[in-house]
């Protein structure tokens, strides 16, 4: 893609943004335009529920979406994403873990830490499983192996979830449920304080990589003819994306096919591999789904609350289902 036309598809891109960003802010259950200003109710709305949960989704949607596309780089694996992978079901697992066991033993100083320890076992989570699909990976080259491992890596987390859950209490079993639906409503702008810069910090990093996993798209020898340290790539993945996944599964939930759809779709639709224009392009379009979704959500909310998983799998699943169809496909 040429330089001009990779600036003039950004802003494009970002007009989008900027007006799914100002639609979610102010068309919902309650149209933002029918209040006066001055009204306290107008100020509740906007900064206390609407803009937490907008923020939410361009942070979520657009870590999700870069998450994909690095590990689809680091796997050579079009199929490669947090959800498909078992990445989400680690961070899941663990959520359920923090969640369930902890607190119904009571140990002492996990309640005073509230959020914090969900998001650090969450993390946890996600890196265990990322690291266990690397090292299988690093054995067996085959991307349908390692897609199946992934698949059944998430089935037995799953399994391991669902007697936690049948063990722990009734509030709890609820509390747990209702995050595992998937909301980008339940953050506040004190989390947010908390969120954002571990996400600045995380996306900023993986600008640092578009080099080498350039270089890895043709080969991991060729990368390293180039000078480039695998091992030390393939561990800093690792390290942003557990960050990024877990941060984002432990605020709001599981949230599928964001990961795996955004990046086939950009590489689709866009015709480029070059990371500089995929990382770009996987932030923007990401953030925009989300946005979408939870925009759907809020127009239906009249009528029934539907959970933003939901609208992410309807979503993201055609794109899925083309890819398999599409037997040309290449990550390269």
């Amino acid at each position: 893609m040429k330089q001009s036309k990779f600036i003039l598809t950004t802003i494009y891109l970002s007009l989008i943004l900027v007006a799914l960003t100002i639609g979610d802010l102010c068309f919902g259950s309650i149209n933002l335009f029918s209040l006066e200003t001055t009204d306290p109710l107008f100020s509740t709305i906007l900064f206390d529920i609407r803009l937490p949960k907008t923020l939410t989704c361009i942070l979520a949607g657009s870590g999700l979406a870069l998450c994909g596309l690095l590990m689809q780089s680091l796997f050579r694996n079009p199929l490669a994403g947090p959800y498909v992978l078992g990445v989400s079901s680690g961070s899941s697992l663990f959520v359920a873990i923090a969640t369930m066991l902890i607190s119904s033993i009571q140990v002492s100083g996990f309640h005073f830490m509230g959020k914090s320890i969900v998001t650090l076992f969450s993390i946890a989570g996600a890196f265990l499983v990322t690291l266990v699909i690397l090292i299988i990976s690093k054995k067996n080259k085959s991307n349908i192996t390692i897609l199946l491992v992934g698949l059944m890596l998430g089935q037995i987390l799953g399994a391991v979830q669902a007697l936690i859950e049948y063990t722990s209490s009734a509030n709890n079993l609820k509390t747990f449920v209702i995050w595992g639906m998937g909301s980008v409503g339940s953050t506040t702008l004190q989390d947010l304080f908390f969120v954002i810069p571990i996400y600045a910090i995380a996306i900023t990093s993986s600008f640092y990589f578009i080099k080498p996993l350039n270089a890895i798209l043709l080969n991991e020898q060729y990368a390293q003819n180039l000078g480039i340290d695998v091992n030390n790539l393939r561990l800093s993945i690792i390290i942003i994306t557990a960050i990024l996944v877990g941060l984002i599964t432990a605020f709001c939930g599981p949230i599928a096919f964001v990961g795996i759809s955004v990046p086939i779709a950009s590489r689709l639709f866009f015709k480029t591999s070059h990371h500089l224009h995929q990382i770009v392009f996987c932030l923007i379009i990401g953030a925009c789904v989300l946005l979408s979704a939870d925009f759907i959500c809020q127009l239906l909310s009249n009528q029934f609350l539907l959970p933003i998983n939901t609208v992410t799998t309807l979503i993201g699943s055609p794109v899925v289902i083309y890819l398999l169809f599409k037997s040309k496909f290449s990550i390269g």
